[in-house]
């Protein structure tokens, strides 16, 4: 009995970890995306750019958002290679593919 109870005790102790979110990217753009930064709603900064290459016209792929923040409403940021600027609140944990159209 003292052992389940200490197995108990170590697992209401155990912090439970957010999960990872993930959702594809489509550039249905005409222009080269270079940055992609996001931020919890609210947030008073952008994190670091999240994009390991330019995502070109027509591109898709999946993106990883790692900050192990347990929240779903989420600013994002994208750069153009041209320099231009776009941005857009979505909630992340329901969306399964996001669209960027010009």
């Amino acid at each position: 009995m003292r052992i389940a109870l200490a197995a108990l005790a170590t697992l209401i102790a155990t912090p439970t970890l957010a999960e990872d979110l993930v959702f594809t990217l489509v550039n249905d753009s005409s222009h080269t995306i270079v940055e992609m930064y996001v931020s919890e709603v609210g947030a008073a900064q952008w994190g670091e750019n999240i994009l390991v290459g330019p995502v070109e016209p027509g591109v898709s792929g999946n993106v990883t958002i790692a900050d192990g923040l347990d929240v779903c409403d989420y600013d994002l940021r994208y750069v153009s290679a041209e320099g231009g600027e776009a941005e857009d609140t979505q909630n992340l944990c329901e969306l399964g593919t996001y669209t960027l159209t010009d």
